[in-house]
């Protein structure tokens, strides 16, 4: 029996790259649509997280995730857990993949695919509304695709968006969101927050709007102005329409139709741009397809090191 490569973060990040990944993804997206599926276990506050994909022809993945609050009172990571990759052709285990390492370049790397084909080539000024785990992860995969490009960062707490500013010479914390989005040819927001933050009428022409915080129900960044004026693109229809609010809740409404999304990576020729003054908006939603393309992009990397 063949052992399972075992990958961890460090040494499994250094083989990667933020446009190979992409494209990677892209390629994903050829084979035939994923079957996925969740499963939820509890103990109190604590909870066991199943991501399960099989896409023919890539193989199979296993996203197990375990998030114990109380973590945080003892200095220890609230959320761990790992990826298993099983093969296409045998569904031997090939691969356990460390689960932040798959999580961070599954998360931004799904961003930066869209922008890829929505921002404008030209873009030079990117927004990063928030300022934790993911927002880093944006700054090293924009910079990828958009090397001349300068970051301004916004978060609540103005410290700490202060404090990832520094970290990046090409990056600078701002305190007036309206008038840092008005200024921005991307706008990327990584919040928490359950109530819009990103109002419409503060976007220029041409803006690229990437939406990444809300992913429950009742959570929401953008107003929806936002939704309404730009032409509306998702990751996967299956993973949006009808469970995250910042997609559910405007359709419910009435504000927009489910219609009004022009397409998801399944459809990925139809994410173009058609002019320079247009709003593009793409919401990420993940989901464990997007989880299984990455991991076995990571094998891949891995192997050939």
């Amino acid at each position: 029996m063949t052992t399972p490569e075992i990958i961890p973060f460090a040494d499994g990040e250094a083989q990667l790259d933020w446009i190979g990944l992409t494209d990677a993804m892209a390629a994903g997206h050829d084979l035939p649509k994923a079957e996925i599926t969740d499963s939820f276990l509890y103990r109190g506050g604590d909870t066991l997280l199943n991501r399960a994909a099989w896409i023919d022809g890539l193989g199979l993945a296993v996203k197990s995730a375990t998030i114990f609050p109380g973590n945080a009172g003892l200095g220890k990571p609230a959320v761990n857990g790992g990826v298993s990759v099983y093969s296409d052709v045998d569904g031997t285990l090939e691969a356990i993949v460390d689960f932040h390492l798959v999580t961070k370049w599954k998360t931004a790397g799904d961003s930066l695919l869209a922008a890829r084909r929505l921002a404008r080539a030209d873009s030079s000024v990117i927004l990063i509304v928030g300022a934790g785990t993911v927002a880093r992860s944006l700054i090293e995969a924009y910079s990828a695709a958009f090397a001349e490009a300068r970051f301004l960062i916004w978060n609540r707490t103005g410290a700490k968006a202060r404090d990832l500013a520094e970290q990046f010479a090409h990056a600078t914390a701002v305190d007036n969101l309206a008038d840092a989005v008005g200024r921005a040819d991307i706008v990327s927001c990584a919040t928490m927050s359950t109530a819009p933050v990103l109002r419409g009428d503060w976007l220029r022409p041409g803006a690229h709007v990437d939406l990444i915080g809300a992913y429950r129900p009742d959570m929401r960044e953008a107003d929806d102005a936002v939704l309404a004026q730009g032409r509306l693109f998702v990751d996967s229809r299956d993973t949006t329409v009808g469970h995250i609010g910042e997609i559910k809740d405007p359709i419910a409404r009435g504000v927009i139709r489910e219609g009004d999304i022009v397409a998801d990576y399944y459809d990925l020729r139809a994410f173009e741009r058609r002019s320079d003054d247009e709003i593009t908006v793409f919401k990420n939603g993940g989901g464990a397809h997007l989880d299984l393309m990455v991991s076995r992009y990571i094998l891949d990397r891995w192997r050939n090191r």
